[in-house]
């Protein structure tokens, strides 16, 4: 399969587009999160709940903390949240009962892809568009960009 014709675009040029594209979906995840009742922050919480039941990965309230890079008491906050509007809830570690795992909740994944599957359909459109040589260009250059926005957050934390 061969690729169609890409326009010419700078590096500069890639990281206004970039740049726009992150300023939108920070506006478009307020949104989300509103339409779902939530907040931003239990959004992000969420769908790592949502990625770790996907992978039939245990997850614990401590490890969400960890990811979600937020204290361990503002998790109970956003678990008694995410709870409260039926979307996860607590359960005991059957190996360890001093810990707490959050358990995605049967309608979640599908409450979410009511808001966000017309998104992901254009996407999938938008990827029908590219050969699968480019998609992995795509695949290795995000995942590239994001282990340099995680040093790079980092740095700026420790300041």
């Amino acid at each position: 399969m061969e690729g169609k014709p890409r326009p010419e675009a700078t590096p500069e040029q890639a990281q206004f587009a970039m740049d726009r594209m992150i300023a939108l979906a920070q506006f478009g995840q307020q949104d989300i999160a509103a339409r779902l009742g939530l907040n931003v922050t239990d959004l992000t919480c969420l769908g790592f709940v949502i990625e770790a039941a996907l992978a039939g990965t245990p997850l614990a309230a401590g490890d969400l903390a960890e990811r979600a890079q937020l204290t361990t008491g503002a998790v109970t906050g956003v678990l008694n949240r995410l709870e409260k509007a039926g979307f996860a809830h607590r359960e005991a570690d059957p190996a360890d009962r001093r810990r707490v795992r959050v358990v995605m909740a049967d309608s979640a994944q599908e409450r979410v892809l009511a808001v966000y599957g017309p998104f992901y359909a254009r996407l999938a459109g938008l990827f029908a568009d590219y050969t699968p040589d480019e998609i992995a260009v795509l695949a290795d250059w995000f995942t590239r960009a994001r282990a340099l926005m995680q040093v790079s957050l980092e740095e700026i934390r420790e300041r």
